[in-house]
């Protein structure tokens, strides 16, 4: 059985390909990237293949003799739009006779509000109508994408603006659930993976409980792209910035769903330890 990850030198595709090789032989596990220099120097004993998302042919050449692959969504804003890139990976997938494929997609994709599930409910319809078995990985948000906010300490404040809810769990446990689903055996379309359902105000609290010295304030949206500018970012990337937090205020990581400890077989990593190692980890 030989196992593939794309998009493999990315922080979820470095976790996820050290829990893979835990489980498999380093033999029969394909790294998928499109930069094979930096591949190569990050998994120097694993079999390196090119790549791009960009490419359906690169990509079926990747794909050869693959039988189950995790396919790491790509980021938007490339040259070539997401939504096509994905079109020629699932082409690659059915051309190249892959039997199993695990998505990195959004959470309820299919029906959420945000802007961000588009790209990902086109590639689920895609994948569900390609004949190959396969598996969405729903991922709520990763806590290291809060690393300002976890932190902050001192007179720099933790800020936020959004008031609704997110599933929080750490980047490397999603990773680890998407490699169980890829070597595993489930009989299920659709995984939700997520966090408990928390706010920043929660979020907040936990972090104020790890480093006394920690203040938390929420401010509206157009003081959190001030304070954001005050900071030394020019107005559109502090607008961007802000962006991130709408889908947590427009209620699309608000989930209720045990998946994900169900899925790693352990609890998640209760939030003050999770808000430790992503501190510790910020210093090296």
């Amino acid at each position: 059985m030989i196992y593939a990850i794309s998009a493999a030198t990315g922080h979820f595709g470095q976790a996820a390909v050290n829990y893979l090789r835990q489980i498999v032989d380093a033999k029969d596990i394909v790294i998928i990237a499109r930069n094979e220099a930096k591949a190569q120097k990050l998994f120097p004993d694993l079999t390196v293949r090119v790549g791009s998302y960009d490419d359906a042919a690169s990509m079926k050449s990747a794909l050869a003799g693959v039988d189950r692959l995790l396919f790491i969504s790509s980021q938007p804003g490339g040259e070539v739009a997401r939504d096509q890139q994905h079109r020629n990976v699932v082409e690659a997938i059915k051309a190249s006779k892959v039997s199993f494929v695990a998505y990195t997609s959004f959470p309820d994709a299919q029906n959420s509000v945000s802007d961000l599930a588009v790209d990902h409910a086109l590639t689920e319809r895609l994948l569900q109508t390609s004949g190959v078995k396969h598996a969405f990985l729903r991922n709520n948000w990763y806590l290291e994408n809060e690393i300002s906010f976890v932190t902050a300490s001192g007179d720099v404040p933790a800020i936020y603006w959004a008031s609704g809810k997110a599933g929080w769990a750490l980047e490397r446990e999603y990773a680890e659930a998407a490699v169980k689903v890829l070597t595993g055996n489930y009989d299920q379309e659709v995984f939700e993976f997520a966090g408990v359902s928390r706010s920043y105000a929660e979020l907040g609290d936990a972090l104020v409980a790890v480093d006394a010295t920690a203040k938390v304030k929420k401010l509206s949206h157009d003081d959190y792209v001030k304070a954001l500018e005050n900071s030394g970012l020019d107005h559109n990337l502090a607008t961007l910035y802000a962006s991130f937090q709408l889908p947590i205020d427009n209620g699309s990581l608000e989930e209720d769903s045990i998946d994900l400890p169900r899925v790693l077989g352990h609890e998640l990593t209760p939030l003050g330890d999770a808000i430790r190692e992503i501190r510790v980890n910020s210093q090296k």
